[in-house]
């Protein structure tokens, strides 16, 4: 086999349901870092995470004949973190020890101080938000997805991500108008 795999995500899955060895692996090489990117933004940990991702991608793994080809693979894979981040919140919030424990995700290291500040009090304003609004934010402003692929993976009307959105962004620009040159 290639290198770089040249089929399509849906000939890849099909190779995996079909039981080829390695076509599995080549969708986590292809989405595994967006993946991992909107956990991390929406669980806040790096080991949860982790965690979720792998989770996912068990899970995924598993039910890859579960797959209807409604959406895209890189769709029904998100959707599928995004259902594990918010099984992983819902838990920690049964667990009230585990409240405070959350770790910042920590700028680069070349980053200068006032950008590593401006990146956790951004942080912390997205912990803050509803998860549903979390969710959307991250996908379509920090992630970039259009709002119409954020609506697929959320699995909700295009209305909904918009309204999440600007309920978050108002949200979020209340929390941090601090950060305002002269505010």
């Amino acid at each position: 086999m290639p290198l770089l795999d040249a089929r399509s995500d849906r000939q890849l899955l099909a190779a995996h349901r079909a039981g080829e060895r390695g076509a599995f692996d080549e969708l986590v090489r292809r989405h595994g870092d967006r993946l991992w990117s909107v956990a991390l933004r929406v669980v806040r940990d790096p080991d949860d995470a982790a965690d979720v991702v792998q989770e996912a991608l068990v899970a995924a793994y598993r039910r890859a004949s579960s797959y209807r080809g409604q959406a895209e693979v890189g769709t029904w894979l998100h959707q599928i973190v995004v259902h594990k981040c918010v099984d992983r919140i819902r838990h920690d919030r049964a667990r009230p020890g585990l409240v405070g424990r959350r770790h910042h995700v920590l700028p680069a290291p070349d980053d200068p101080a006032d950008r590593a500040m401006t990146r956790l009090a951004v942080v912390d304003a997205l912990a803050e938000l509803p998860v549903e609004q979390r969710l959307a934010v991250v996908l379509v402003d920090v992630e970039g997805y259009p709002v119409a692929e954020a609506a697929r993976i959320l699995e909700v009307p295009v209305g909904t991500v918009k309204s999440r959105c600007a309920r978050g962004r108002l949200r979020l620009a209340g929390l941090l108008g601090h950060l305002r040159e002269g505010g």
